[in-house]
C-alpha cells in the first residue's frame, strides 16, 4: 500500500516512503537539507513543495543509500544529494 510524504513539524522532515523490492522503506530529509541543497536562495520555501520538485533525485538517493548498506529509516544528509544539486546539474550541461 502506498503512503504519501507529509511533513514532520516535530522532527523538522519531510517522511516518506520509497518501494524497493517489493517492500517501502522508510526515509525521511529535513527541511534544513531540502533548502541547502536545492533552493539555497529561496526564503521561506515551502519542504514539500522542494520535495516533490526534486522527488525523483530523492528518491534515488535513498535507493542508493539501501543498495550500499543502509538499514531502515534512511535520513538523507546533504552529501547524499551531492550530485542533485541545481549547481551539480548546471555544472554537468
Amino acid at each position: 500500500m502506498k503512503q504519501d510524504a507529509y511533513f514532520h513539524q516535530e522532527s523538522g522532515a519531510v517522511r516518506f516512503w520509497v518501494p524497493i523490492d517489493d517492500h517501502l522503506v522508510g526515509a525521511s530529509i529535513s527541511r534544513e537539507t531540502l533548502h541547502y541543497r536545492f533552493r539555497p536562495a529561496a526564503r521561506d520555501d515551502d519542504p514539500m513543495e522542494t520535495f516533490t520538485t526534486y522527488a525523483g533525485d530523492i528518491i534515488a538517493a535513498v535507493e542508493r543509500r539501501v543498495a550500499q548498506g543502509s538499514l531502515e529509516p534512511v535520513m538523507l544528509r546533504e552529501f547524499d544529494l551531492r550530485d542533485a544539486s541545481p549547481a551539480a546539474a548546471a555544472a554537468k550541461s
